[in-house]
């Protein structure tokens, strides 16, 4: 699979690259972002995906997060995809900025007119992997998932429903529990149809009910004054009290007041979940 550069830019003594190829499993073509630490050129490295929220792109992550330093230090190789396919001439797709274009909530679609392309879920965890560890110095073996809002719905939902594949799992104010807000309810609804049911494959509070997969340490980073939090979009209680239930050890950080939902709450504390990833995939 032919990938593209689209910028490389040095970093911390590494590379903060920008790749496009065009994806099977979107049937359109897609950017990542790619940071490759210093000891990349020397030896292979373990991988940690990024999955971004609501309206972003690869971008987001790579120019605001400020994660590149700790990750050449740790020597993490950190992949951060986009959040949706794109330009795939759907009707509807840019009606509204919670669903479709910035969207795709890391399902596989399965109402027309989204199943053909809406299938980031498989994308992000069997084609992007592939794509990656066929490219890059990557050690197949050692990769973990982090993710904020949408994207850190993604990081919990990919580690819960494939137990073992990813050696950790953090989080940025993740939506919680999908199927209990407003924007789960919509996205849920309108890419897997109206049948509330098929909703739970994909809500991570309902996936740790009956999770008894390999061990995981799950760090969950929630800001104090995030409008979203007070929205009850997020519903992090609900996540805690189904861990707390099924004795899954999370470690959940309500910071401060004055954090927010934003960037600069991300760069706040990003250096302690690449510490906490880097724990495990350097064990």
């Amino acid at each position: 699979m032919a990938l593209k550069q689209v910028s490389s830019n040095k970093c911390f003594e590494g590379f903060q690259k920008v790749f496009e190829h065009d994806s099977a499993e979107l049937k359109c073509k897609m950017k990542f972002g790619i940071y490759l630490p210093p000891k990349a050129e020397t030896g292979k490295c373990p991988v940690l995906y990024w999955l971004s929220g609501l309206t972003c792109t690869e971008q987001n992550f790579i120019t605001k997060a400020g994660f590149q330093q700790a990750a050449a230090e740790h020597g993490l190789i950190v992949v951060a995809p986009d959040t949706s396919p794109r330009g795939c001439n759907i009707e509807g797709e840019d009606e509204s900025w919670d669903f479709g274009t910035g969207a795709g909530f890391y399902v596989d679609a399965t109402e027309d007119p989204w199943k053909t392309n809406y299938r980031m879920y498989s994308y992000i965890k069997d084609e992007l992997p592939k794509l990656i560890n066929a490219n890059f110095p990557t050690d197949p073996e050692r990769m973990s998932i982090f993710g904020h809002s949408m994207g850190g719905h993604g990081a919990l939902i990919l580690a819960l429903k494939n137990p073992g594949k990813y050696k950790s799992v953090s989080a940025f104010a993740p939506i919680c529990n999908p199927i209990q807000c407003q924007w789960g309810k919509k996205a849920l609804g309108g890419y897997l149809g109206p049948d509330a049911s098929k909703w739970e494959a994909y809500d991570a509070t309902q996936l740790v009910k009956s999770y008894s997969g390999s061990r995981l340490d799950i760090l969950i980073d929630q800001g104090k004054d995030d409008q979203f939090l007070s929205a009850g979009q997020l519903l992090p209680d609900n996540f805690i009290a189904a861990c707390t239930e099924r004795k899954i050890p999370v470690v959940f950080r309500l910071q401060q007041a004055g954090y927010d939902h934003s960037y600069f709450f991300i760069a706040s504390f990003i250096n302690d979940h690449i510490k906490h990833h880097a724990k495990y995939l350097n064990a």
